[in-house]
């Protein structure tokens, strides 16, 4: 297989990657996690993908583009297995009862459809609960759009993906041109491990590993004792350094909550979408030696600070989760490789690029963190626990008031069915927070995704029109 970038590799190339894109028969520690602990929509691991296409596809081509991406990805024809007792994690076996009739549907919007149709529709699809006996995803195609366009709608489950994995296997499984392409390949390009299909025999596995394995993590933890023995000061020195780093990510909020968005039950998602020149972003970003994160984490904080002052309320400090990547260069691409850190977001630094300057201070020091992979390392044991617990533990930890994230997209024209993609938008759901927003890049386009509660926003076009002139004014200082 070709190596570099996914969008420098031809058709056929992606299409292997994505035919090896995951063989693992068991949920990870932190899936699994995600998995037990959910509890639609208000602690949700939901993610609704909205594809704009320029025009309409063939509704037969593209029924048939979605059969052939499940025979080249058999993780589509895959459902979670819990076993009987929660003696080990779940696994992923193969849905015997698959029929793809019931995960890709069509909605005609009658002719005068809107993108906005297409957005609100999407906050419903993305409220209802996806069926988890099932493959855990969906797609909806919309036509019936003004101008002869449409839009696709693809609701996935985050336990079979995080968004940026979401958006690699898309972009895997997209073409370069309109014309199809005859002969594609269908079968994977390695078989996946078998996994046991019994729940009883699953928990029975996990109970004889359990036993089998005490032994080895027995002389494991008598090698660190004999390290520590060996050298006492440098252990304790390294124990207290990583204790102030899990006490430092875990102590609580580092702002104030705003009395604008406390109000919110996370059951009332509502979408809104922006977009904006990439390259303007990226050059705020080179003008103060930041990142595309940092300048987007800015343009929030600008709209953010112009809706609290036009009610007015002035804030030094957001508490703002950011998304940090806990990825290497060799960890499978399916991987949920991620840790969610809090920062005090300077939303009260008026000039554009001092607040730029001040959030990439706050990035930054996140990556110095050493517990970062603190949720990771106790996934194993944690993971096992009842899910009622797992639920009283993640609503029991301290919540921000917002959530940041930013995902690299394709770079370069693409098409699905025929019908080129002109903008791809990812919401994620909404953990607690009260605003959940997401830049993913598409080419040469900026397209912003940001789920609000309803309960917490009253007013989602004064947001819009806040954060718009925010993105503004972010690009301004620049000349862009």
């Amino acid at each position: 297989m070709a190596s570099g970038h996914i969008d420098d590799r031809t058709d056929r190339e992606r299409w292997a990657a994505a035919a090896a894109w995951s063989h693992r028969p068991t949920l990870d520690p932190v899936e699994t996690i995600l998995w037990r602990s959910e509890r639609h929509p208000t602690l949700s691991a939901t993610n609704c993908v909205v594809i704009l296409l320029d025009e309409e596809p063939d509704w037969e081509r593209f029924h048939a583009a979605y059969e052939w991406g499940t025979k080249l990805v058999r993780r589509l024809r895959q459902r979670v297995m819990e076993p009987a007792v929660p003696t080990t994690a779940p696994v992923w076996v193969d849905d015997d009862d698959f029929d793809i009739d019931r995960h890709v549907h069509r909605r005609d919007l009658g002719g005068d459809g809107r993108t906005e149709d297409v957005i609100q529709a999407a906050e419903a699809i993305a409220l209802a609960p996806i069926d988890r006996h099932r493959p855990l995803w969906d797609a909806t195609l919309f036509t019936g759009m003004t101008h002869g366009s449409a839009a696709c709608v693809l609701r996935i489950h985050h336990t079979f993906a995080d968004t940026p994995g979401t958006v690699q296997l898309l972009s895997m499984l997209l073409s370069r041109t309109r014309e199809h392409t005859p002969d594609k390949p269908t079968a994977p390009s390695a078989a996946p491990q078998p996994a046991p299909t019994d729940p009883i025999r699953l928990s029975a596995i996990g109970g004889f590993g359990s036993l089998v394995g005490a032994p080895r993590r027995a002389l494991t933890a008598a090698g660190r004792g004999f390290a520590a023995i060996r050298d006492p000061l440098g252990a304790v020195s390294e124990g207290m350094r990583y204790a102030a780093s899990v006490r430092r990510l875990t102590a609580g909020a580092p702002a104030l909550p705003s009395p604008l968005l406390t109000d919110r039950e996370g059951t009332d998602w509502q979408f809104l979408t922006l977009t904006t020149p990439l390259d303007g972003l990226t050059a705020s970003a080179r003008a103060v030696g930041g990142s595309l994160q940092d300048v987007f984490i800015a343009a929030v904080l600008a709209g953010l600070r112009r809706y609290h002052q036009e009610h007015g309320v002035e804030l030094e400090d957001l508490s703002m989760s950011v998304r940090v990547s806990l990825n290497r260069a060799e960890d499978p691409s399916s991987g949920n490789r991620f840790a969610g850190a809090m920062i005090a977001a300077p939303i009260g630094i008026a000039d554009a690029a001092d607040r730029i300057a001040a959030v990439r201070g706050e990035v930054l020091s996140l990556h110095t963190e050493e517990a970062l992979d603190a949720l990771r390392a106790a996934a194993p044991v944690t993971g096992v626990l009842p899910s009622q617990l797992l639920v009283a533990l993640q609503r029991s930890g301290a919540v921000a008031d917002a959530s940041i994230a930013v995902n690299a997209g394709p770079t370069r024209t693409s098409y699905m069915a025929g019908a080129e993609v002109t903008g791809i938008f990812a919401f994620g759901p909404l953990p607690g927070v009260a605003i959940s927003a997401s830049l993913l890049s598409c080419v040469d386009t900026a397209c912003i995704a940001v789920n609000v509660d309803g309960r917490a926003v009253k007013d989602l076009p004064q947001l819009r029109r806040c954060l718009q002139e925010g993105l503004d004014e972010t690009l301004s200082f620049t000349g862009e």
